[in-house]
């Protein structure tokens, strides 16, 4: 099972950190290790002092394929729920100054809670209309929606599997809007698809 990651996929996202639009979708992969499940705590690593969350829609894959076209790429969307790629930024900015791979600073244990449940796809009525929040101590401080994705949901499907075969179960993280920001221990984090909780855990 692989969890692939899209970044800088959100205008407001960009805009906040002075990134250029990409021509196409940007990826890069977290290990099996990375996912935290089933709203449990999140320790808050000992190696970072400026740890971010962004949160985002996440695609499980249904069915396996490389090379697909974008006019079938939604039927490899099986379900749809909502996690958060959690960033040690300090560590993230220093290997962009640098020139350095950025896993150090994404893919560590633990690093993508994922919703304790999933969405069936064909329940959602219009996928490129889908509302999703965070709120951590019962205050929202991330919004978005699906509608305002740079690369929906069928570009980074296609695109992807130029480079990598997608198999049943692989989790695609869809990049995250405007908001993204730091937790602290003691938080509580709460993610909304419409007004579904999906998740509700917290940082010890």
């Amino acid at each position: 099972m692989k969890i692939i990651c899209t970044e800088f996929n959100y205008l407001g996202n960009i805009e906040e950190f002075s990134e250029k639009i990409p021509e196409n979708p940007v990826f890069f992969l977290k290990p099996e290790t990375a996912l935290l499940k089933n709203n449990q705590p999140f320790y808050y690593p000992d190696f970072t002092e400026n740890l971010h969350y962004k949160t985002e829609l996440v695609l499980k894959i249904g069915k396996a394929g490389r090379s697909i076209s974008r006019k079938f790429a939604r039927r490899y969307i099986q379900e749809i729920g909502l996690g958060i790629d959690f960033t040690a930024h300090d560590l993230l900015e220093r290997c962009k100054k640098e020139g350095l791979p950025w896993e150090i600073s994404k893919s560590f244990d633990c690093s993508a809670p994922i919703s304790y449940c999933f969405i069936p796809f064909p329940d959602f009525e219009n996928v490129n209309n889908i509302n999703f929040r965070l709120e951590i101590n019962e205050k929202l401080v991330q919004k978005g929606n699906s509608s305002d994705l740079i690369f929906p949901f069928d570009h980074i499907i296609s695109y992807v599997s130029q480079f990598i075969t997608l198999k049943i179960g692989d989790l695609i993280f869809t990049g995250t809007p405007a908001g993204a920001g730091t937790v602290k221990k003691d938080d509580n984090l709460k993610g909304y698809i419409e007004d579904k909780l999906m998740f509700d855990f917290d940082i010890k």
